[in-house]
């Protein structure tokens, strides 16, 4: 095996994708999700482990990473979570948990990541890769998702954080805006090509997590090629 991959947050679309192809390029998959009984089919595929957690739990994202076979070369943070409406109606408790989910949660699995990563030999250069996924909500915020843009720019300052902290002891960080709608079971394309294919982003990670030492990206956008800027 080529190590252990982590992946917390896990769906149908992008997660998916993730856990088929590193499990192709013969990675050790963990598939962390509050709810891992859709997950069965996407196991038997790939053979991955399923793990039930919360993603904002600390002490059960510390005991998965804990218990990992083998060292973790790669752990993606994809849960995320938001309110969305008016701001004067928004419930201050939900905007809580959507922030904890988006931004704590990614705080929870890159130290948990960190620390592995930290105590393993290096391989190629690099001790492990953590990739956090984020949109264009870390980056400007919209109207009626204040809880999302709050998430996700505090996700990016993490990200930029941990890269400053951790690259020269040869753990690769970097946050990934997803500019656009992942093309996902059940959602319907307005245009060819104008959701971006899970199985491309996937891609795009593994590009990451591939990239020489002396040349590591911090950020990285993908969007599709008909959007408008």
């Amino acid at each position: 095996m080529a190590g252990a991959a982590l992946i917390v947050g896990t769906g149908p679309g992008l997660s998916a994708s993730l856990a088929r192809l590193l499990s192709a390029e013969g990675y050790d998959v963990t598939l962390v999700a509050r709810d891992t009984a859709k997950l069965g089919a996407l196991r038997d595929e790939t053979g991955a482990t399923l793990q039930a957690a919360d993603a904002t739990d600390a002490s059960a994202i510390g005991r998965i990473v804990d218990a990992l076979p083998g060292p973790l070369r790669i752990a993606v943070y994809n849960a995320s979570a938001r309110v969305r409406g008016p701001l004067p109606d928004l419930d201050p408790a939900d905007v809580r948990r959507a922030v904890d989910v988006t931004a704590f949660g990614a705080f929870v699995t890159g130290q948990a990541a960190a620390r592995r990563m930290l105590a393993q030999d290096p391989e190629a250069g690099c001790r492990g890769t953590i990739l956090f996924t984020g949109a264009s909500a870390g980056v400007k915020g919209f109207p009626q998702s204040a809880s999302f843009a709050m998430g996700k720019f505090a996700q990016r300052g993490l990200a930029q954080s941990m890269a400053r902290e951790l690259h020269p002891q040869g753990v690769h960080a970097a946050w990934v805006n997803i500019d656009g709608a992942i093309r996902n079971p059940g959602r319907t394309e307005a245009s060819p090509d104008s959701m971006l294919d899970p199985d491309a982003i996937a891609r795009a990670y593994l590009g990451l997590v591939r990239q020489d030492r002396s040349a590591w990206s911090s950020e990285l956008e993908l969007r599709p090629w008909v959007e408008k800027f």
